[in-house]
């Protein structure tokens, strides 16, 4: 289905019932990543997942696309699907850092939180220097070069070795980010803001997932987070990558379910 928000459209997937939780795709990728997550968990929760602007069938818009701006395209997405109570968010990479954004701007829409390979810190200013590199060269040679460079670190070995259909079907999902939508995530990525300050604030349940053998972000930031954040519970996936919810789903999955139900339990009142 399609959502009109103020000044662009978004597709976004709707499905199951129970608690919702709403899945935050990484870049340069779109909601497909989550097709796993979507076919498992609707039966134990309300699934939404969209696509962020400029990214798979959701259209592009001039950047930059700072994460608070995708945050409030969540929010405008779950307002607009009359989502009434606390949604669990679940941000993959970028995905993550919108999730930070999400907490900060609509703390009372929040009922948990799922970290999947991503980070609390803002860039370095050598990261800063390689997403102005990335969009420049976007911007001049079309997402190809970017894909190109990407995709051979986005996963395990193991995965490379043994699930080639995986690493087709992640190229394809990358094909899909539009040049405008790639420059745009990139110039909002390397301006958000480090969200470490506010980790000992987080008051809903956390977990934490991370791939074991993740060779864009390190084990040790999601460690420095699961030390940051009060009660929070840190599942390191073995044989995966920077994406565990694709590599070894149905761990990642069974994680998720756990973590679901004492959400749910939580709010009882």
């Amino acid at each position: 289905m399609r959502v009109e928000l103020q000044d662009t459209n978004l597709f976004v997937e709707d499905l199951g019932s129970g608690v919702p939780l709403l899945l935050i795709h990484g870049f340069p990728l779109n909601q497909e990543i989550w097709r796993p997550q979507i076919e498992a968990l609707s039966a134990n929760a309300r699934v939404i997942a969209l696509d962020l602007r400029g990214h798979g069938q959701s259209p592009p818009t001039e950047g930059p696309y700072t994460m608070d701006l995708l945050a409030d395209d969540c929010a405008g997405v779950l307002k607009a699907l009359k989502v009434d109570q606390p949604v669990v968010i679940c941000g993959h990479s970028m995905g993550g850092y919108i999730s930070f954004a999400f907490y900060r701007r609509h703390p009372e829409m929040v009922g948990g939180l799922i970290l999947a390979a991503t980070r609390a810190g803002a860039d370095s200013e050598e990261g800063k220097l390689n997403r102005d590199k990335a969009a420049q060269l976007t911007e001049e040679k079309g997402t190809q070069p970017v894909i190109d460079n990407m995709l051979p670190i986005f996963m395990a070995t193991q995965t490379y070795r043994e699930k080639p259909e995986i690493v087709s079907q992640v190229a394809g999902i990358m094909e899909k980010t539009s040049t405008n939508g790639m420059i745009g995530a990139l110039q909002g990525i390397k301006t958000r803001p480090d969200s470490t300050p506010i980790l000992g604030q987080i008051k809903v349940p956390t977990l934490i997932i991370h791939g074991e053998k993740d060779q864009i972000i390190p084990l040790s930031d999601s460690e420095a987070m699961h030390t940051a954040i009060p009660d929070s519970q840190l599942e390191v996936i073995p044989n995966a990558g920077h994406l565990p919810n694709l590599e070894q789903a149905q761990l990642f999955n069974q994680s998720v379910r756990i973590f679901l139900r004492k959400v749910a339990h939580s709010t009882v009142p």
